[in-house]
């Protein structure tokens, strides 16, 4: 082969692959971003008409419906009403101990037949239906007696004014609770037999929640700047009773569902160029970080945006902070945020932003099972939208983490995919 031939098929084919190699599908989206000042223009509409729409109406309450079952709330009492409360229950347990009819609590059944979803409201709620735990049956001998320590537990630690954790609780009679998931169960039947929030009972769960970002908030007299926290951020006070004076010039609340997710937004200062306040509990979603996110939304009126992973399990923490958890359904008033936006990672996503085969997951057969589950869910019937990604889900059997999109650079998060959803306002 002749030099000329030989540089010219040697250069041909690269020259050529060069024009005619298509962008990737990542480049594309980028190039679809708009400058901040128009991404940033759509977020100022969004927080007015929030904004708008929080002055505008009216919060329902369980009140104001004609249900046709009962139902019951708590609500933030003072020291001196709960132990009057629980010092009321010891003169019942000893008037009938004396009368001879030995004694018994009426605990508010916390079983899933006992709970309803409210559309109107778009939480959970508990009826009224209570079930017995006397001392004298075998059957109930011990949580009857569990009850009877954890409620001279709360006494005492009312009396002394302090606040404890679920852990310090569960610590002061191993013996008897032997695990402290039955320590925290019947906790939680106390808050409810005695009509008041846990924060009321002064016992609060350890720090887990953090948040970051275009907030300024006083907790328990100390300013604290979530500008200045580093990529750690600040954690979420356990007892929210000491936290006042939130101030925000943030346009939106940005919900994260992992921590990973959190510290590369953070260090990247998203907030910065798009004006927002970041949170995470860092998984599962514990009392304090839910009852945080909902002061957030009262007081500041922003609308809320949530990231989580592409799976059945992301979209029952969302759930969660939306329309309350089964466990807790007795106190969904002060803990759910209504109208919060799945901004992502969607099923939907997976192929609109070509995610990589190698980055998508298998879904085993319990999370198809969780999957349908969630489907049955009357929170998810009512939303066309949840429905249609879920069935995707399912039918696709395929789930992807938000770290999926570091596939296409340790920044796109931050850089394309968060700022192009939010200037095509593309949520549910």
């Amino acid at each position: 082969m002749s030099e000329k031939k030989r540089r010219r098929g040697d250069a041909g084919p690269s020259a050529l692959g060069k024009k005619s190699r298509p962008a990737s599908r990542a480049e594309e989206l980028r190039k679809q971003l708009k400058p901040d000042a128009d991404i940033l223009a759509s977020v100022l509409k969004m927080c007015a008409a929030s904004k708008a729409a929080s002055s505008s109406s009216k919060t329902l309450t369980l009140s104001d419906l004609n249900l046709s079952s009962a139902c019951r709330e708590v609500s933030d009492r003072d020291s001196s009403s709960v132990l009057l409360s629980i010092e009321r229950a010891a003169l019942d347990a000893a008037f009938s101990i004396l009368s001879g009819s030995g004694f018994s609590f009426d605990v508010p059944s916390r079983s899933s037949s006992n709970q309803l979803y409210v559309p109107e409201l778009d939480r959970i709620v508990l009826r009224e239906k209570t079930s017995s735990r006397p001392f004298a049956s075998l059957s109930t001998v011990r949580k009857a007696t569990i009850t009877a320590r954890v409620l001279s537990l709360i006494h005492a630690v009312l009396r002394r004014n302090i606040h404890v954790t679920k852990r310090d609780l569960f610590y002061t009679d191993v013996k008897l609770f032997q695990d402290q998931t039955h320590s925290d169960a019947v906790l939680d039947d106390v808050s409810c037999m005695l009509g008041c929030t846990r924060s009321s009972l002064h016992v609060v769960a350890s720090e887990k929640g953090v948040v970051v970002g275009r907030l300024v908030f006083y907790d328990d007299g100390d300013r604290i700047d979530c500008t200045k926290m580093g990529i750690g951020g600040k954690a979420i006070p356990p007892n929210i009773d000491r936290v006042g004076n939130i101030e925000s010039d943030a346009l939106f609340i940005l919900l994260v569902e992992k921590d990973a997710a959190f510290m590369r937004l953070a260090e990247d200062r998203f907030y910065n160029r798009f004006p927002c306040i970041i949170v995470t509990a860092k998984g599962q979603p514990d009392v304090a970080t839910r009852l945080f996110l909902k002061r957030m939304k009262t007081e500041l009126k922003l609308p809320v945006l949530a990231l989580v992973d592409s799976d059945p399990y992301g979209l029952k923490i969302l759930s969660v902070y939306m329309c309350g958890s089964k466990n807790m359904s007795y106190d969904s008033s002060n803990l759910t945020t209504p109208d919060i936006k799945w901004l992502g990672v969607r099923p939907s996503d997976l192929e609109k932003y070509q995610i990589p085969e190698q980055c998508r997951l298998p879904m085993t057969d319990q999370d198809v099972k969780a999957g349908k589950d969630l489907l049955e869910e009357d929170f998810v019937k009512r939303n066309e939208g949840w429905v249609e990604e879920l069935e995707a889900m399912v039918k696709t059997r395929q789930k992807a983490e938000i770290q999926a999109l570091s596939s296409f650079g340790f920044q796109y998060l931050t850089e394309v995919y968060l700022p192009l959803k939010i200037q095509q306002q593309d949520w549910l």
